[in-house]
């Protein structure tokens, strides 16, 4: 039986309480993560999780305190893979803190248990993992319409479909604003984020400028999302066996893929979370 010691990453990035959100997207821009373990500054013991999702659900509020979540579930290193995996597939988390001894020494995420999936070369089909409705967005829907879908129906990931219904590229929110029109970096100073004593990458930038839309009430760019979706997106078929969508989510750092039928339509999308669960499946 794997144990979480084996496959956790071990001290972890964190935020800092009392702190606020500029401290936590700096941080979050410096190492290109969507999200942090919290702990106090005091004393290093756990407080808490704070996610990108957490910062834009409440755009006015400043401090960290208030942003994050404090009832955060843990595992031990002794653990099993299997328990964490539980955790995750039931609570929806991304981010397990590891603690022993009252002591944060590390964190797991779906990424560490892909491997564990991948692994064990389980028969499981993608098909019976899909566990979420497959929201979509056509080709020409405009920017700020897909913005507020995200936002709407919660989901991570739109498969976009071109005038026939086949599919024709994926989004992700990150997506949007993977494009020089909608990255603004004296927004970004405005908000405090970039002052000139580091630079970070557009694949770091981008995972706050939905941020600079909420607080500063911007219009989002004329585009659509055939201009910055994913095109041609790999794909599994329905009976590929999870352990095979382990292992291209792994190779390719992806959190979700999309699933075909016999018909090569779209049948539903998978996420890591349900690549996951097949590690505790009965």
């Amino acid at each position: 039986m794997t144990k979480i010691s084996e496959v956790m990453v071990s001290n972890p990035i964190v935020a800092e309480v009392p702190g606020n959100r500029i401290d936590v997207l700096k941080k979050m821009m410096r190492y290109n993560l969507t999200g942090l373990l919290v702990v106090r500054a005091s004393d290093g013991m756990l407080a808490g999780v704070i996610t990108r999702k957490d910062i834009l659900n409440n755009p006015d509020e400043d401090q960290l305190s208030l942003l994050m979540r404090k009832d955060t579930v843990h595992v031990s290193p002794r653990d099993s893979v299997e328990d964490a995996a539980r955790l995750m597939v039931d609570n929806d988390l991304h981010r397990l803190p590891v603690i022993d001894d009252h002591t944060l020494v590390g964190i797991v995420t779906p990424t560490d248990l892909l491997k564990e999936v991948k692994q064990r070369k389980l028969s499981i089909a993608a098909e019976d993992v899909i566990s979420s409705t497959c929201v979509t967005a056509y080709e020409g829907d405009p920017l700020s319409y897909l913005a507020s879908v995200f936002r709407i129906s919660n989901t991570l990931a739109l498969p976009v479909l071109d005038i026939d219904g086949r599919l024709s590229g994926i989004l992700t929110d990150r997506d949007i604003f993977n494009n020089s029109h909608t990255i603004d970096e004296y927004q970004l100073t405005d908000l405090g984020l970039m002052d000139g004593k580091e630079e970070y990458s557009i694949e770091s930038m981008r995972n706050v400028m939905p941020l600079v839309y909420a607080v500063k009430k911007r219009n989002m760019p004329e585009l659509f999302a055939r201009d910055i979706m994913v095109p041609d997106p790999t794909t599994v078929f329905r009976k590929t066996s999870v352990s095979e969508a382990a292992h291209i989510m792994r190779k390719n750092d992806f959190g979700q893929l999309p699933v075909r039928d016999n018909n090569d339509q779209l049948l539903g999308i998978i996420y890591d979370l349900d690549v996951v669960s097949a590690l505790v499946r009965k």
